[in-house]
């Protein structure tokens, strides 16, 4: 009888007023400059995380799940250090965080709205302060992030996209149709029939966390996977998400192999969707089952996902070289090129290739490479021996290709961490390799076209790659932007002109691309929330008929 009381309580508690969440204010990003108090507790929050070796956890119901089968973490510009070891979950594991999930659905859907969105809000407050420092350093570490970067990934856009999809949702649920005279017709937002499955890049701690809890603010409940080369940055964020107030089992936050998760995810009766960020070629797979399996479910799961990108630059004769030449150093080698709108293919004019080369290669010669803790360097550490091996074999294959040659770095070194050089190569063919697949790392290829077949490049640039992420067209010339923004529609989800082609900022440019790049269901808007919501109309009539006949029946 209590608890009836208190259900009761809850829903009079939803008729009070109508609560109102304003645009945010992007998180101000810090400099870290000399001396200042956030480079200070953050060169601490450094030296305590790698003082001890961490034991993380898997969480399934809110509690901490200690699998006793230990994989050893390593930062990847110091892989003789170990930063601690995660516990395998088995699929033992996965049933249980499926369980967990469900077990939990109907608590957190009914959960008042503002009392969901209050939740996140105070995760995004404990991340913006006490856990900043935390929350960069682990991310640093775990993934051999420089101080600025992890500063606009796991600080600054992970409290973004927490503050502007409270905002977004609320706009969602202010959408209603029109009602007629003696009519009220509403539409609620609810949550999808099920669970959705999270699963979560290494590059983006932003990512990791966004794509667990964009799904969980509207309702629904979560099975999170993120990759195992970010699990220190994610067990944090997960404790941080409890210590806001998360109940147990909404997100659910497992560390198992891929297919063995596959296999019973997407074979179960409760599964609603998929919130993905990783290869073209995991997502495609993932489609294909998920299709040959429709028959098991209870609806039509949601199949969200950002995949690959070859994302380039289009340079025009007309182009400002230190423009040019800041773009693509920045563009292509931020993060060791680890985005996946990192710049990795560029097209250059005849007339200004030469100059545009020279500069850029004295850029690269002046970025000092090494550790995340000595903060003079810009280029850090490639993720780990497999992305190092893969990089470096494209890399040995454009020396000894005739069709190339290479015009800054090439060399590469994995003996204490995976540092792989910037590396520039220059193609005399448009079709080459590396101007085609993803290589996930800080490589680029320049192809110089002849200045005076400006439209015959933007076709080249659209026909080349089968991905559409992000590119960019840096021109002083109005009509060669208006050419190559109207021709490159489909090109890129992310266009960008006079500037690199990364860097997306939430609530500023929504992320996301078509093609083999993915859904294009833009994280960090209302169209990716969309996405986990299921829409109900309803029709109220105060009068209603009581016959069946029509006036048109009548005759004079």
């Amino acid at each position: 009888m209590r608890k009836k009381r208190r259900n009761n309580f809850q829903i009079c508690i939803m008729n009070l007023g109508y609560f109102n969440y304003p645009l945010p204010v992007n998180e101000p990003v810090k400099s870290y400059a000399p001396g200042s108090l956030e480079k200070r507790l953050l060169k601490k929050a450094l030296a305590d995380l790698k003082s001890v070796e961490h034991d993380i956890p898997a969480f399934v119901d809110g509690k901490e799940i200690r699998s006793g089968n230990r994989v050893r973490m390593s930062a990847p510009h110091e892989h003789a250090h170990t930063l601690g070891y995660f516990h395998r979950s088995d699929k033992n594991h996965i049933h249980q965080a499926i369980d967990s999930a469900l077990k939990s659905k109907n608590s957190w859907e009914s959960m008042n709205w503002e009392n969901r969105a209050a939740i996140f809000l105070k995760a995004a407050d404990l991340l913006a302060g006490k856990y900043r420092s935390t929350m960069n350093a682990s991310t640093m570490l775990g993934q051999s992030k420089n101080a600025y970067q992890a500063e606009i990934d796991s600080a600054c856009e992970l409290i973004d996209f927490l503050r502007f999809n409270v905002h977004y949702l609320s706009e969602i649920y202010r959408q209603q149709p029109i009602s007629s005279p003696g009519i009220h017709n509403r539409i609620e937002y609810r949550s999808l029939e099920g669970f959705v499955l999270a699963i979560t890049p290494f590059n983006f701690t932003a990512i990791g966390g966004n794509l667990p809890t964009s799904a969980a603010l509207c309702g629904n409940v979560v099975v999170w996977k993120p990759a195992d080369t970010q699990i220190f940055s994610a067990y944090i964020f997960m404790k941080i998400l409890l210590e806001a107030g998360l109940p147990d089992g909404v997100i659910n936050l497992v560390y198992a192999d891929g297919p063995e998760l596959g296999e019973i995810c997407f074979s179960h009766h409760e599964f609603a969707g998929i919130h993905f960020t990783g290869s073209t070629a995991i997502f495609n797979s993932i489609w294909k089952t998920i299709g040959e399996n429709i028959g098991k479910y209870r609806s039509y799961p949601r199949i969200v996902g950002e995949t690959g990108g070859k994302d380039f630059v289009l340079v025009h004769k007309d182009a400002d070289v230190d423009v040019v030449v800041t773009a693509l150093a920045r563009g292509a080698f931020e993060f060791q090129g680890q985005k996946c709108s990192a710049a990795s293919r560029a097209y250059l004019p005849s007339n200004l290739a030469p100059v545009i080369k020279e500069k850029l290669v004295q850029v690269l010669q002046s970025m000092k490479m090494g550790p995340v803790e000595d903060f003079t360097n810009f280029i850090n550490a490639v993720i780990d021996e497999r992305s190092f091996d893969k990089i470096k074999g494209y890399i040995e294959r454009a020396a000894s290709d005739p069709k190339a040659k290479i015009l800054a770095g090439g060399k590469t070194d994995k003996t204490k961490g995976y540092f792989i050089q910037p590396t520039v190569i220059e193609t005399t063919d448009p079709e080459y390799v590396t101007l085609k697949e993803e290589i996930f790392g800080p490589v680029l290829t320049i192809f110089v076209y002849d200045e005076s077949t400006f439209e015959k490049a933007i076709n080249l640039v659209d026909s080349t790659s089968g991905y559409a992420l992000t590119g960019s067209i840096i021109s002083t010339n109005r009509s060669a932007i208006e050419m190559a923004t109207e021709k490159l529609r489909h090109a890129a989800g992310n266009f960008y002109i006079n500037d690199k082609p990364t860097g997306a900022v939430v609530g500023q440019q929504p992320f996301g691309g078509a093609r083999g790049s993915g859904t294009n269901d833009k994280a960090g808007s209302m169209l990716n929330l969309y996405r986990w919501l299921s829409a109900r109309t309803i029709k109220e009539t105060f009068d209603p008929p009581t016959g069946h006949e029509y006036p048109f029946l009548e005759e004079a």
